[in-house]
């Protein structure tokens, strides 16, 4: 039986005022379930654990979410499914304030597809995944940043470039930023993805 998603939340310590939603990585097939030993999950907790103490400074939160599968299996559904609870879960326990999405990878890709959720203020896509023909409609009016690698073998940069460009049709901004010749999994200049992640989300969160 494919485990529950879940969360790790890193609440404020003052009144939460906005959320960094975070959204790991995956594979393009696998049924098989995250879990703690998952590269991509640990890949995103420590940069949570990196970037939680200026979001508590702004007075937002930081959760990472757990999807239930590791694949995208061709649709997302899973993994759309998952971010959309994740969703419903802050609106339990703070009502309506401000969410960023902060996703890697796939979880770039999932951010795409619940962009269009009421509380999303902004989506941050990190070496996203966004193959052409990648759907830019739940951007509809909203705000996205992408930041991507010259020397990402896993995803491409082209592909992330194009499909900024056709988000900047319908949503109120679409940015790009090289980060250089770096590759897919953020393990060098690992300061400059944490600084690009934390800065971009508070940005977002502020002018929301």
């Amino acid at each position: 039986m494919t485990a529950a998603a879940s969360l790790t939340r890193l609440d404020a310590p003052v009144p939460t005022r906005g959320l960094v939603l975070m959204l790991h990585g995956g594979t393009e097939h696998s049924h098989q379930a995250v879990d703690s030993r998952s590269a991509s999950w640990k890949r995103m907790a420590s940069m949570q654990h990196a970037i939680t103490a200026r979001a508590h400074e702004a007075g937002a939160g930081t959760w990472l979410l757990r999807y239930r599968e590791r694949g995208w299996n061709g649709d997302g559904r899973t993994q759309i499914a998952d971010a959309r609870w994740a969703l419903e879960e802050v609106r339990r326990a703070f009502g309506e304030v401000p969410v960023v999405l902060l996703g890697h990878s796939m979880g770039g890709r999932t951010s795409v597809h619940v962009s269009d959720d009421a509380s999303v203020v902004g989506t941050v896509a990190l070496a996203p995944w966004l193959p052409v023909g990648e759907s830019v409609t739940a951007l509809a009016g909203g705000r996205l940043q992408a930041a991507h690698g010259r020397s990402d073998k896993i995803t491409s940069a082209r592909a992330t470039a194009a499909y900024v460009e056709r988000a900047r049709r319908v949503a109120s901004s679409a940015e790009l930023r090289d980060m250089g010749r770096v590759g897919h999994y953020m393990l060098r200049r690992v300061e400059a993805w944490n600084s690009y992640a934390v800065g971009q989300s508070l940005r977002l969160l502020s002018e929301a």
